[in-house]
């Protein structure tokens, strides 16, 4: 996603996002339309958001910052939601940038699509996207849903795949309350790999209730985010997806079309300085060091070299 003084990358940025915004069916004019204008445009203002999820927080603290230290007022709209609740916010122009994630997001705009890596669902979600915004460069990092279950479930019926659920009886999917309908939640279990899951919703994003409800045996099987240290701290077994249930979801800045080539320079090297591992190393100093997202942040910019 991400910050950078960078100026030998000043040029790429701005043809990447240019792209996106070809690609996605805009080329000139006022891309909110009717004469609404975004935050940015409004106050010299950029909105930053995030949803109701930690490790989103971080990453939107680490755009903040970055912002911040290029020489923009930021204002901090964090722990929105989901996308039903920031996505409206976003097309409006009240939020103008808010780390997403690729997979998930191209699911939320185009429910039938059959892509699953990295780089081909990147290309469709450009094209899906409202025409008002736009997403820049996509980052290495994943941080994708997984289903989980306990060592000893594991052990006891021999599972490594989501392959290996189908057959055993009373199967519990626990995860947020939107993931019953997903793509991906009960029926795409089903349809995908012929594996019959009642539904429970927990509605902390695959946190510690999620992870307390597998250990304790109120679900059987977990929604937990990829680069969450809760997985490795439980020793829970994250199982594989041979057929492809779940698309590739790398994080992504989704931003404002006006305001997307002012930031791209900014955001797209720091995009490219994060990893899985580096990510899911941020969410452990939250989880288990209970560190804010501010000062998480910090020594993240200041660590790669963002903030001098």
């Amino acid at each position: 996603m991400f910050s950078a003084r960078n100026k030998g990358r000043l040029a790429l940025g701005a043809v990447v996002v240019g792209a996106a915004l070809a690609l996605s069916g805009c080329a000139s004019g006022d891309p909110l339309g009717s004469g609404s204008t975004s935050a940015a445009t409004n106050s010299g203002t950029i909105v930053v958001g995030s949803q109701a999820y930690y490790s989103n927080e971080i990453i939107a603290e680490i755009y903040s910052q970055a912002l911040e230290k290029a020489g923009f007022t930021v204002e901090r709209k964090f722990q929105i939601g989901q996308r039903d609740a920031y996505l409206p916010e976003l097309e409006k122009g009240t939020v103008d940038v808010i780390p997403e994630y690729t997979g998930n997001l191209l699911q939320f705009y185009a429910k039938d699509t059959k892509v699953t890596t990295s780089t081909d669902v990147y290309a469709q979600l450009a094209g899906a996207l409202p025409k008002n915004l736009a997403v820049l460069d996509q980052s290495p990092a994943t941080d994708q849903d997984s289903y989980n279950v306990t060592q000893a479930f594991a052990d006891k019926n021999n599972v490594k795949s989501i392959a290996d659920l189908a057959g055993i009886k009373g199967l519990v999917l626990g995860g947020n309350a939107e993931l019953e309908t997903r793509p991906y939640g009960v029926q795409g279990l089903k349809d995908t790999y012929k594996v019959d899951v009642s539904f429970k919703a927990i509605g902390d994003s695959g946190g510690p209730l999620t992870v307390a409800a597998l250990k304790d045996g109120t679900i059987t099987v977990g929604n937990i985010y990829s680069a969450d240290p809760n997985i490795s701290a439980n020793k829970l077994v994250t199982l594989t997806d041979p057929k492809g249930l779940f698309l590739a979801s790398n994080v992504v800045p989704l931003a404002n079309k006006n305001i997307a080539l002012k930031i791209a320079p900014i955001l797209n090297p720091i995009d490219a300085k994060l990893t899985a591992k580096g990510l899911s190393e941020l969410n452990a100093l939250s989880v288990n060091n209970q560190e804010s997202s501010a000062k998480i942040a910090t020594a993240w910019l200041t660590d790669n070299g963002f903030l001098k």
